[in-house]
């Protein structure tokens, strides 16, 4: 991996689980808290899509952060759950 995609998967990441954090008020979990829930959102959204056989149509970067910001909202939504359990 070259750093050139080191960084874009950073800040997707970065910025995926910020803006996830606003929709599902979170307190935020800070820069590398929202870069991971962001990247772990991005493969949640990518297999739940996938599986689901919907697309965004839109690629790149915009459509990269749409994916990570569905799935971020759906894993913070699942830990959500597990905690008030």
């Amino acid at each position: 991996m070259d750093p050139g995609s080191l960084i874009a998967i950073l800040l997707v990441g970065a910025i995926a689980g910020w803006l996830a954090g606003l929709i599902m008020k979170g307190g935020g979990f800070g820069l590398v808290g929202n870069i991971i829930v962001g990247i772990i959102g991005a493969i949640v959204g990518g297999w739940l899509l996938g599986t689901l056989g919907v697309s965004l149509g839109i690629g790149g970067l915009v459509g990269a952060v749409l994916q990570g910001v569905l799935g971020a909202v759906v894993l913070l939504g699942i830990i959500g759950l597990i905690k008030r359990a």
